[in-house]
């Protein structure tokens, strides 16, 4: 009844422990293939940059067919650092779309750095060449790690990593955090890492280019994350021209993703891929970049399974919340 309504929270300690790999990863392929059957809508982005410095963003959608809709409010707050906080801050909410009642607010942290991992390996999968195994990481935060642990889990080879840190030192907390699956170590020249990198992994701010375009070899892959706003980019200029593209969202990625710098490119969506509309037919010296910008029905279907697992384990709080 409309007087006996409950909210359920879902904290962090909730949500982390429920982001099984499996899980996620099969959350994330259903949105991508929902997104390009057009079984699920993707509702215009929200991104503002803020007085404060911030950048806040909403990204919100809907799947008609299994009642599912919701948004994830989230951006992007440096001074956080300062704090001893995490800079990227994330909520996401689920409602009845028949009422408008909201079901559930969880924790949008580690609901966005899991989808975003699962995402960065599922193009990872479907579009770099079998044999990789030499890797270069430019990051060694929060989604640095994520998509470097999915990329060893997908690959089916023991992988040897190099990776760039900001301030061009080494990172031991992030070494630590590898070196049992794979071999390691500081790039000392970025070029030269990317040049002799199967996989290129940008999870970077988006401050500019990261390496020389010329750097990048026949046959690499690149997964880039952190260009997700306008202005924003990791690839330096020549690097899309010379690629087969695929996006999550082809108008987002041209808007505010890689995309952005090079908008008349022709582009493939990884739902396409998926569904098998648009099969991969990859020449070994081709050239791929995925460009992930981020979709709300990502958010949506991970955040779908962990209220109803939560629902069937009484796991978070209950809150009165009558009509």
């Amino acid at each position: 009844m409309p007087s006996h309504a409950q909210l359920l929270l879902l904290d962090r300690d909730a949500v982390e422990p429920a982001l099984q790999a499996e899980q996620v990863l099969a959350a994330v392929r259903e949105a991508f293939v929902l997104h390009s059957q057009r079984a699920g809508r993707v509702f215009p982005v929200v991104r503002e940059k803020l007085a404060t410095g911030g950048v806040f963003g909403i990204k919100s959608g809907d799947v008609a067919s299994q009642d599912l809709l919701g948004f994830k409010a989230a951006g992007f707050w440096p001074g956080n650092r300062q704090l001893g906080g995490e800079p990227h801050q994330a909520t996401v909410a689920l409602f009845d779309p028949h009422t408008g009642r909201p079901l559930c607010l969880l924790d949008g942290n580690a609901i966005t750095t899991a989808r975003t991992g699962a995402a960065g390996g599922i193009g990872l999968q479907q579009l770099a060449r079998p044999e990789s195994t030499r890797i270069c990481v430019f990051g060694t935060g929060v989604q640095a790690r994520v998509q470097l642990t999915y990329a060893l889990r997908i690959l089916p080879r023991r992988c040897t990593v190099q990776y760039v840190s900001t301030r061009g030192q080494a990172v031991p907390e992030f070494e630590a955090a590898f070196r049992d699956i794979c071999a390691i170590r500081l790039a000392h020249d970025r070029n030269e890492a990317v040049a002799s990198s199967d996989v290129v992994i940008t999870a970077t701010p988006g401050g500019g280019p990261l390496f020389d375009a010329s750097a990048v070899r026949p046959g690499t892959h690149l997964t880039c994350v952190g260009a997700d706003t306008a202005g924003k980019r990791e690839l330096p200029e020549g690097v899309l021209q010379r690629a087969r593209i695929y996006v999550d969202d082809t108008q987002q990625a041209r808007s505010i993703g890689e995309c952005q710098w090079a908008p008349g490119l022709p582009c493939t969506e990884i739902g396409d891929v998926l569904g098998g509309t648009t099969p991969v037919a990859r020449a070994a010296s081709d050239i791929t970049v995925f460009d992930m910008t981020g979709l709300a029905l990502q958010d949506l279907t991970v955040a779908r399974f962990l209220y109803r697992h939560a629902l069937d384990t009484g796991a978070g709080t209950r809150v009165a919340w009558p009509w």
